[in-house]
């Protein structure tokens, strides 16, 4: 196994955190192993001790003694006198400490895993690559094959009673919108994996879809809750940008690169901003409406105002500058094409309550002319549909790309009408589908380097693990990598609760300066290394050659 690139100080400073985590979760390990094998020999002795005492020679307090310290009869009361409730308490707790620092070091050490295998992948030679060759009907038919798995094993009916002949609306209700994440995500990698350039403008509405869910999601939970603490910001940040932050650091790969992730933290900034200043005048509609606007201006102004954008943008060009293109024309197209549709998605969750209401007036109304009118939105739906794809979506690249920002809510909008268009439509949603649907973050993220083999400006190359069989190899990967997802899914969310905890904000400001620190010191060290190393490696070579 060769190493295919240079190691860099992110990647060796990666490694010196991982070390000692891996030696202190090895002797968590043995410890516990330990206490727990001494546990049960204490406990054995004591019901040995128990069994040969004659209970009827003892006094009562002598045996609730002996019950509660499992001591025998014949100790002397000043030893009788050293146990105390205390002091088993105390060593109950810290039992309890070492238990939950365990799982915290189960954790970091199954992620550090975890990120020596996709190092391992992407940057070595271990596993093969491969070319493959797009083919439409191979492409179609893998699809509507998963659809139709999905379909028939997994559905899943929701139950919810309300005024309304005992049926929730459901109106683009959680599960839902994690269904629609779900087959969107599906074809999205398979996109990339097939290399299907003939669905590119399908895909970048897909993309509007996850921003409008950015900010969908955000207005929701922050205008409902009223959350605007520092823990909640904190752990969605960490949510976003934990898994891509490794990933971009240890295969030396530009954030940007990751497209998603610093768009879904710019709108996501942007909705806090938004929302939190005045956050106690949310509930006027005056104001929500002018929150709204003022996200407006500020895009326009940013990307529609000659030279704003890199005032605003140039002093995290060393964050959001591609390998590319170093003047940042990276993120001005990808966050530029979708930098109105976040406001859409703000505007559907205000008006979120006001579409239940009318649904559930629908619901109530005759059945004649529920009917009707269904069927006339079915026909709108229908022919706006037809309309945007002769108009729109089958523009050149080029050419689409400078539409998209104005046109992507029209396809979203008709996919949300018909999908909620009925009470059994709204009410029922696939299991495996809204499953996937909670990992797209990740199976994002991943396919980089779990699936595909990119470097530079090189597509069409996927990792091969069996070579020379194709589908199989897409089985076996597949598999692997939505496994991993997951658990990495479980692993992000188990240390943000370790080290986010909600309702202690001086522990949360402690383990945040105490990261920065750890990781400025293991990257100084790490840069310092490798200087001396190359140092040491250029001395040696000018040395004359003895003959």
């Amino acid at each position: 196994m060769e190493i295919t690139e240079p190691i860099t100080p992110g990647q060796l400073s990666v490694l010196l955190g991982f070390t000692p985590v891996l030696v202190w979760w090895i002797y968590a390990e043995v410890s516990n192993h330990v206490k727990e094998h001494l546990h049960r020999d204490s406990h054995r002795d004591s019901e040995n001790n128990l069994a040969n005492v004659d209970v009827g020679t003892i006094s009562e307090d002598a045996e609730v003694h002996l019950l509660a310290g499992g001591r025998s009869l014949a100790s002397s009361s000043k030893d009788r006198q050293q146990v105390s409730p205390n002091i088993v308490s105390c060593c109950w707790t810290r039992r309890i400490s070492l238990e939950n620092q365990l799982t915290t070091l189960r954790a970091m050490s199954e992620f550090g895993s975890f990120l020596i295998y996709f190092y391992i992948c992407y940057c070595t030679d271990l596993f093969g690559e491969f070319k493959l060759v797009y083919n439409r009907d191979i492409f179609l038919f893998l699809y509507i094959l998963f659809i139709m798995f999905a379909s028939t094993t997994s559905s899943k009916v929701e139950h919810e009673d309300t005024p309304v002949a005992g049926k929730s609306i459901l109106y683009l209700n959680r599960n839902q919108t994690e269904e629609w994440k779900g087959w969107m995500q599906v074809l999205f990698v398979m996109f990339h994996y097939f290399e299907a350039a003939e669905i590119l403008n399908i895909i970048r509405t897909f993309v509007a879809a996850y921003v409008w869910m950015t900010g969908f999601g955000n207005f929701s939970y922050y205008y409902v809750r009223k959350d605007f603490s520092i823990v909640r910001f904190c752990q969605m940040m960490w949510r976003i940008n934990f898994l891509v932050a490794f990933c971009g650091i240890l295969l030396h790969k530009p954030y940007v690169d990751y497209y998603i992730c610093p768009m879904h933290t710019f709108f996501t900034l942007m909705v806090y901003g938004f929302l939190g200043f005045m956050n106690q005048y949310n509930d006027l509609g005056s104001v929500i409406a002018a929150k709204i606007f003022a996200c407006f201006l500020v895009i326009v102004l940013i990307y529609e105002v000659p030279g704003v954008f890199d005032v605003v943008w140039s002093p995290f060009e060393f964050l959001l500058g591609s390998g590319y293109n170093p003047s940042m024309d990276e993120w001005r197209y990808r966050s530029g094409l979708d930098r109105y549709i976040w406001i859409v998605g703000m505007i559907y969750a205000y008006y979120h309550p006001t579409v239940e209401r009318w649904l559930q007036k629908l619901e109530e109304t005759g059945t004649k002319l529920r009917v009707s009118i269904k069927a006339a939105i079915v026909t709108v739906c229908l022919v706006v549909a037809y309309l945007w794809y002769e108009y729109v979506c089958k523009l050149d690249d080029d050419t689409y790309s400078k539409y998209h920002p104005y046109t992507s809510w029209i396809p979203i909008s008709i996919y949300i009408c018909l999908r909620n268009i009925t009470q059994q439509f709204r009410s029922c949603t696939l299991t495996l589908l809204v499953w996937l649907g909670k990992i797209t973050l990740e199976t994002y993220i991943l396919q980089f380097c779990m699936l595909l083999s990119w470097h530079g400006m090189a597509r069409n190359i996927v990792l091969s693990l069996i070579p020379n069989y194709p589908m199989v190899n897409l089985i076996l990967t597949t598999a692997i990598y939505v496994t991993v997802s997951h658990r990495i899914f479980l692993l992000t969310n188990k240390l943000k609760l370790a080290f986010l905890p909600t309702g202690d904000n001086v522990r949360l400001v402690r383990n945040i300066m105490s990261a920065a620190v750890i990781s400025l010191s293991l990257y100084a060290l790490s840069w310092l290394l490798l200087h001396l190393s190359k140092m040491l490696a250029a001395s040696q070579s000018s040395l004359p050659v003895q003959v």
